[in-house]
């Protein structure tokens, strides 16, 4: 048991250590890579919306 809290004890300060390396991105780089992402995001929506909406059109003409 003993062992087990020592094992405990030196995984949280090697994650506490790592965490110091950590490079944290600034607020307007934060703003910037998310907003890119949403934009991305609602152009392939609005890009596989639209092939859906072909791929239907023609198989509903084909099945008619």
């Amino acid at each position: 048991m003993k062992d087990l809290f020592k094992r405990v004890k030196n995984y949280l300060a090697d994650v506490l250590a790592e965490m110091k390396k950590v490079s944290w991105v600034k607020g307007k780089e934060l703003w910037t890579t998310t907003l890119v992402v949403i934009v991305f995001s609602s152009v392939l929506a609005l890009f596989i919306g639209v092939v859906d909406l072909v791929f239907r059109w023609l198989l509903s003409y084909i099945i008619k």
